[in-house]
């Protein structure tokens, strides 16, 4: 027995509600999920393995769902570091963590890459859709997601770190870096 499968059956074995919560595709409830989040975070890595993990923002529905399988996901102009971008090249996969403000569940969507240029995006009908645009809210080019896995994910985490602490929100709204 491996290491992981020593904690698992030490630890009662993969909880009855996860084990068939894994799909190749789109339930209804994460598609409704995915259409309102306005926030989620891309992870990356390269050949070796060097990892990333970028937020990626919008208004609800800035990511397009194309049909069951398949997501749509504009690059909005930021950084320009491309970080993400640059693993893609030689590690077409990524794992996808969508939130929506005040819920505890999140939606994971890990799946294969395909890159595109901005105008294939414009192609398939995506504009910019964030709140506060600046000179740089533009689509500069897109990915397509071939989903491999789709699944909603329990609420622990968001849970222990109080995420949604209304008091903490508010305090840390009126901080700055140089505060922390």
């Amino acid at each position: 027995m491996d290491r992981l499968e020593t904690i698992r059956t030490r630890e009662g074995g993969i909880h009855p509600a996860a084990v068939n919560k894994i799909k190749p595709y789109l339930e209804p409830v994460v598609r409704a999920f995915i259409e309102q989040s306005p926030m989620l975070v891309m992870a990356s890595a390269d050949s070796q393995g060097h990892c990333d993990a970028s937020p990626k923002g919008g208004k609800p529905g800035f990511v397009r769902i194309l049909d069951d399988r398949t997501l749509l996901i504009p690059d909005i102009g930021g950084n320009r570091l491309f970080q993400g971008y640059a693993n893609f090249a030689t590690n077409p996969h990524t794992g996808l963590v969508f939130m929506i403000p005040g819920m505890n569940v999140t939606a994971r969507v890990n799946g294969r890459v395909t890159v595109m240029e901005a105008e294939e995006v414009a192609a398939a009908g995506l504009q910019p859709e964030v709140s506060h645009p600046d000179k740089n809210a533009h689509i500069v080019q897109g990915i397509r997601i071939e989903i491999e896995e789709a699944y909603l994910h329990c609420p622990r985490s968001f849970l222990f770190g109080d995420f949604w602490n209304t008091d903490r929100i508010q305090e840390n709204a009126g901080k700055s870096l140089k505060d922390l």
